[in-house]
């Protein structure tokens, strides 16, 4: 075994460590040397968004020790940043050990002499992001691994604004836990007193909030018998979507009874994400047996929504991230301008690696659309930077995400499901399903089809092959991909647009991000991400092709699928 890891080990073994993690770790130096190798290989890395991984004894894993020396560090650098009283919120979601968590991280923070909002129990995340600039705090934290397996948890830091740490507040306290070199270094209890306990007050008023966000009641009231499933998946939705639909006026509502109590081991699914078909299965299926007309499903901390609908044959589809944010920027942007809430300086966002449809719909409509970073943190940066000259009126990404109005300044799974029924609502009074009113989108800006692939590589080992990749790409990018010359390429690490053709090379005006994107001459787009939480890169794929009549989506679809499977197989993935 490496000679730092065996020091690593004895230092847990011998410091001041509860007697269940040293015998912990004695079993696993007699069984498991893998996995004490994997658990004590690399600190667990306090990224730009807090901490996430797999909860177990040891450096690189989840635990009160590492959550403490991570909040031990914050609390350092709050204490730095401000002056006078102090003050933080924190939630949790449904996952094991969340509450233990965040009762540990509660008690740092106390202990640091810094006033704690702690909800009662477990909240969504986008309420933790309302709720710190409802009462004005100076930052927050939840505890929460959003969709990611059973065995996760996670921890996000949040500054006043209510959005997630940017430059240069992310460096600045990655620094400061970095600096904390002990756990003897944290101050673990003492400041009880300073904490508060929050519920129902902050529930009430993060509801008032997102009923503010409808465009369109009148035609909730007329549609109040819209047939809604909601799936929470186990998670944190069930504490706000069911009475927040009631509010919007749908009366209506089934919940998924099998998946409607928050367990931390998900006991229905094998991944408690909406991305993924197997999480919806349930919902599906009463879906079907109800003959409803939409299903939506929350991951664990609820700031993730999929939808499901039926197609043009009457069968039962999820859309993908992509298309439910089209139908929402769309819904929005059209409803605004129809009811004269529409504003000369209204924007919207979206992330670099979502569909380049909501750009082409935007410029129609005469609105701004800007694109940043993956992650919503940029969109909050962007909102903070650009207020209040310019009006925020939505973003989203992607990965199923998206956030609605200004109050809250994290991707919000609550609102969207409110504001997707409602879009809904309006669309059946219009005589359409929603997956009419996407066709009509895509006869009118053209059809833009988007896929993405996962690839995960584990472990030590893993991390360097995504290096090498992306090293590769970068230093090496083809010439052509399906026959398609790469026009130009763009590199977020180098912040260059570079011209193939030419070698020009432009500056790219966003944050250094490892991201890579080809822009092929035929109009497809093909970029390359490393995931900041799990052990993946993500290839995303975007094709488009115009559609001019209903009658031809079918042929038109299956020309770009098949043109989505070349392009993966030309880059051997």
């Amino acid at each position: 075994m490496d000679i730092n890891i065996q020091n690593k080990v004895a230092q847990w073994l011998n410091g001041n460590y509860d007697a269940e993690t040293v015998a912990t770790l004695k079993k696993m130096q007699e069984g498991n040397p893998d996995d004490l190798t994997d658990a004590f290989y690399r600190n667990l890395e306090f990224g730009t968004g807090g901490l996430r991984g797999i909860m177990g004894v040891g450096t690189n894993r989840m635990n009160k020790y590492t959550v403490g020396m991570a909040t031990q560090g914050f609390a350092n650098y709050l204490k730095k940043a401000f002056t006078g009283e102090i003050s933080v919120a924190i939630a949790h979601d449904s996952r094991n050990n969340a509450r233990f968590f965040a009762e540990t991280v509660a008690n740092v923070f106390a202990a640091n002499g810094i006033k704690v909002f702690l909800f009662e129990s477990l909240r969504p995340t986008p309420e933790l992001s309302f709720t710190i600039r409802y009462l004005q705090c100076n930052g927050g934290v939840v505890l929460t691994a959003s969709h990611n397996p059973k065995e996760y948890s996670g921890y996000k830091a949040y500054w006043n604004d209510g959005a997630q740490l940017v430059p240069p507040h992310d460096s600045n306290v990655i620094r400061e836990v970095e600096n904390i070199a002990s756990i003897d270094e944290v101050k673990w209890s003492g400041g009880e007193a300073n904490i508060t306990l929050i519920g129902n007050e902050l529930d009430e008023a993060y509801r008032k909030e997102l009923l503010s966000l409808s465009i369109n009641p009148e035609i909730n009231q007329q549609q109040h018998d819209l047939k809604i499933v909601y799936t929470p998946i186990h998670g944190t939705g069930i504490t706000q979507v069911p009475e927040l639909l009631k509010l919007y006026g749908f009366d209506n509502v089934t919940v998924v009874n099998e998946q409607a109590t928050p367990d931390g081991n998900f006991p229905t699914v094998v991944y408690p994400n909406p991305e993924e078909a197997e999480a919806m299965s349930l919902g599906l299926k009463k879906a079907k047996e109800l003959d409803a007309d939409i299903l939506l499903g929350t991951d664990p901390d609820a700031d993730r929504v999929g939808v499901a609908v039926k197609d043009l044959k009457g069968e039962w589809i999820l859309l993908n991230g992509n298309q439910t944010g089209v139908l929402l920027f769309n819904y929005i942007v059209e409803a605004r301008k129809r009811n004269g809430l529409a504003k000369p300086n209204d924007f919207i966002a979206k992330t670099v690696v979502t569909s380049d449809l909501i750009d082409v719909f935007a410029a129609k409509n005469n609105i701004t659309c800007y694109n940043v970073l993956t992650g919503f943190k940029w969109i909050a940066d962007l909102i903070r930077r650009k207020e209040p000259e310019e009006n925020f009126i939505c973003g989203g990404e992607e990965s199923y995400g998206y956030m609605i109005g200004n109050n809250v300044r994290d991707k919000d799974a609550i609102s969207s499901v409110a504001m997707i029924c409602e879009m809904a609502a309006v669309a059946r009074n219009h005589g359409k399903t929603l997956f009419e009113e996407l066709i009509d989108i895509y006869i009118r800006y053209g059809y833009y089809k988007e896929s993405l692939l996962s690839i995960t590589k584990k472990g030590m080992k893993g991390a360097e092959e995504i290096a090498d990749m992306m090293r590769s790409y970068r230093e090496n990018p083809p010439a052509a991909i399906n026959g398609s010359p790469v026009v130009t390429l763009y590199d977020y690490q180098l912040q260059q647009i570079r011209d193939i053709k030419t070698g020009e090379i432009k500056t790219l005006d966003l944050p250094k991000s490892n991201v890579l994107q080809f822009l092929l001459a035929d109009g497809s787009k093909i970029s390359a991400r490393p995931s900041g939480t799990e052990p993946k890169i993500k290839f995303y794929f975007s094709v488009n092709a115009p559609l001019q009549s209903v009658a031809d989506y079918d042929k038109v679809t299956a020309e770009l699928d098949e043109k989505i499977q070349r392009i993966i197989k030309d880059m051997k993935l």
